[in-house]
């Protein structure tokens, strides 16, 4: 029976590196420390190098660059400052906060990149 209360979907916290790249590196821990903090949330780190096919289209030139989503619905897509505080900041606004509503400017690309991600890349075992 249907209590008309729907379960929220998980959220997604992906980040869009290079393993070349030294700020990804150095902000690897910070970005592990969130997981630690966030069971409710699934965390993946995407080497977008490794993961070119799946990247398609989608060119990241800044990094670190986070996908955010909520389900399947992207609230995020862009690069991030390298801070603990700000990106704990950014997951509060968009995963813990109101309606969940996504930010205006989620690049078109964000729904696709999230679906190839999870589909492809993110179900591997």
């Amino acid at each position: 029976m249907d209590s008309g209360t729907s379960t929220p979907q998980p959220g997604w916290v992906i980040c869009l590196c290079a393993e070349w790249c030294g700020t990804c590196r150095e902000w690897r821990a910070a970005f592990e420390a969130a997981q630690a903090a966030h069971p409710e949330l699934r965390f993946a780190w995407v080497d977008i190098e490794d993961e070119s096919d799946a990247m398609g289209e989608v060119d990241v030139e800044t990094f670190p660059t986070l996908l955010v989503a909520r389900g399947t619905r992207p609230l995020f897509l862009g690069p991030v400052l390298p801070s603990a505080p700000g990106f704990e900041r950014l997951l509060a606004s968009l995963l813990h906060g109101g309606d969940e509503q996504p930010s205006a400017t989620v690049p078109a690309e964000a729904g696709p990149l999230l679906a190839r991600l999870t589909g492809r890349v993110l179900a591997k075992p």
